[in-house]
């Protein structure tokens, strides 16, 4: 910005000897040895003026985008709520006029990354604190499958490490999620889950987001791992049929092994009232030391220490075309998947200093 320069008020310009005349049409200044009458009518002992400095030909004035800057050092930054409030506006826009896209699964990435993922993104940082570790593990671009221990009651697990990699990773990557036919028969939930990504937990829909270049993730254990006793916590389950590895093969994409510490202690389930499970048409139905006794503030998780690592990935590039209809390298590799993930959970158990911290 262009040096400013302070322009005198006409008739208050400095005199010859540094001093300053009177305004036009004011009153001239008293003379500095004149005394000064109390309101008594006696006089006033006065401290002698100090001299006036001369005023200097430029000073650089301050701007007002200047005077609000931040201080160097400062960790203060100016909300830029002009840009914020464009963005929304532009945002409800294109939602109005109907100006986005959404793929052949019903999958919205705007509205995921905009909406959906907001209220969990507290819950990510502020509640569970969760700490992500290897992410340099999953591939920037191109087909990946994370492969992921199931736990927690409720499977917000999933979702947590679907906002560590859209918030977290370097190429912030959407997770295409897996899930069972009831989320998808859920009133709410399924919409829910197919404008976030998800898809039926089916071989040609895994194919066909794996060979389409996406982030797929699958959590085999399914409702035997989320609903299983927390006596039984961080225990493996069985991982069926091996489905999803027959899926990378086909696509010839990279397995992830993701092991996720913190989930098994957010509703500790020791009991299972299995007679209201099946007259509610659930899986099963929890009870902890919080739900059903306390109603709906049952259902606030414990604020458990959550650490999601993703492993080294098994490389399946190098394996024969048709490999996936080898029933016998199915079953081997499913295995070594899920052995890799138990031993990652038990690394990882060993380094937490405790369960909330």
């Amino acid at each position: 910005m262009p040096e400013a320069r302070i322009i005198p008020i006409a008739g208050n310009e400095p005199s010859a000897q540094g001093g300053v005349t009177p305004l036009r049409g004011g009153t001239e200044h008293t003379p500095k040895d004149a005394p000064r009458l109390k309101a008594g009518g006696g006089s006033a002992r006065t401290k002698p003026r100090a001299k006036r400095p001369e005023p200097e030909a430029e000073a650089e004035v301050e701007s007002p985008a200047e005077s609000f800057a931040p201080l160097p050092g400062s960790d203060y930054e100016q909300p830029d709520w002009d840009e914020r409030v464009a963005r929304g506006l532009r945002f409800l826009r294109r939602r109005v006029t109907g100006d986005y896209e959404i793929d052949d699964f019903g999958f919205d990435p705007e509205l995921t990354d905009k909406v959906l993922m907001e209220p969990f993104r507290p819950l990510y940082e502020k509640w569970f604190r969760v700490e992500t570790r290897g992410l340099e593990n999953v591939p920037d671009t191109g087909g990946a499958l994370v492969v992921a221990n199931h736990s927690g009651t409720v499977a917000i697990d999933s979702v947590m490490t679907q906002v560590a990699l859209l918030d977290h990773h370097p190429a912030r990557r959407h997770l295409r999620m897996l899930g069972a036919d009831l989320v998808f028969q859920t009133p709410f939930v399924g919409e829910y889950a197919r404008k976030s990504g998800s898809t039926l937990a089916s071989s040609s829909d895994a194919q066909a987001l794996l060979t389409g270049g996406e982030l797929v993730g699958v959590w085999p254990e399914g409702f035997k791992g989320v609903g299983k006793p927390y006596s039984e916590r961080y225990k493996l389950q069985r991982f069926g049929r091996g489905g999803f590895v027959a899926a990378a093969l086909h696509a010839r994409v990279p397995i992830i092994p993701t092991a996720i510490v913190g989930a098994e202690e957010i509703y500790p389930m020791l009991g299972d009232a299995r007679t209201l499970a099946r007259l509610l048409g659930l899986p099963y139905f929890p009870l902890t030391p919080t739900f059903p006794w306390l109603g709906p503030l049952g259902m606030i998780p414990l604020p458990s220490k959550w650490i999601i690592m993703f492993g080294e990935p098994i490389h399946t590039e190098d394996f024969p075309e048709g490999s996936e209809e080898d029933p016998m390298l199915v079953f081997n590799l499913t295995d070594q998947v899920r052995e890799t993930i138990q031993q990652q959970l038990y690394r990882v158990l060993v380094q937490r200093r405790s369960i909330f911290f």
